[in-house]
């Protein structure tokens, strides 16, 4: 796996590269968090439930129906953060029932924190899937425990936190600054520079 740090690195990358305030404080958290969450399954080491077990390292939590489940909670918290009259209220005198102004979600911010949260969810494994060693991801589980790798495995493995603050860490936090950090930096600067520049305000005289 990569270090837990560098997984929040696609999380700030797409906050970095929207415009300003698309993405709230909150849902950012929210996608550090989701980015992170997977490599919670290292507690099965702890347990003593085998590295290759569906509920081992790298298996269950590293699905994309985890990111899904992961994002249909967003999905869920957003709704209830979103909430807002669905018509304006109506004078006392009208017959209206007060049923019929119950407030109701936005959809946009609904499917913003969904799609946000699993994306970073699903980077997780996916960055995974690209390390040079350990098990492969469960990306298709339950339907299938077969671990996947990527075609190209240029990002070096990280060790477990006994072996991280070592020599073989720090060629992992180098390893991870060259495949992951600087790319998604040209990227996000380079997205910045082909939008359009903002209109400029009209003089209102």
């Amino acid at each position: 796996m990569p270090s837990i740090i560098t997984h929040a690195a696609v999380p700030l990358a797409l906050w970095c590269a929207a415009d300003r305030g698309r993405i709230p404080p909150r849902l950012l958290g929210a996608g550090v968090i989701a980015s992170m969450l997977p490599d919670a399954d290292v507690l099965a080491f702890a347990l003593h439930i085998p590295y290759a077990d569906a509920f081992g390292h790298r298996g269950a939590s590293h699905s994309l129906l985890f990111a899904g489940v992961l994002a249909a909670l967003a999905a869920v918290l957003a709704s209830f953060g979103s909430r807002r009259p669905w018509s304006a209220p109506h004078s006392s005198g009208s017959r209206r029932p007060w049923s019929a102004h119950v407030c109701q979600p936005r959809l946009a911010p609904t499917m913003q924190a969904a799609v946000f949260i699993f994306i970073c969810a699903a980077s997780h494994p996916l960055l995974d899937a690209m390390t040079s060693g350990g098990l492969g991801v469960a990306l298709a589980w339950p339907w299938s425990d077969h671990r996947f790798f990527a075609p190209w495995r240029p990002i070096r493995v990280s060790p477990f936190a006994p072996q991280f603050f070592s020599a073989r860490g720090l060629a992992t936090l180098l390893s991870e600054l060259r495949w992951v950090w600087l790319p998604l930096a040209g990227a996000v600067v380079a997205w910045k520079l082909i939008q359009p520049a903002p209109a400029a305000p009209r003089d209102p005289s």
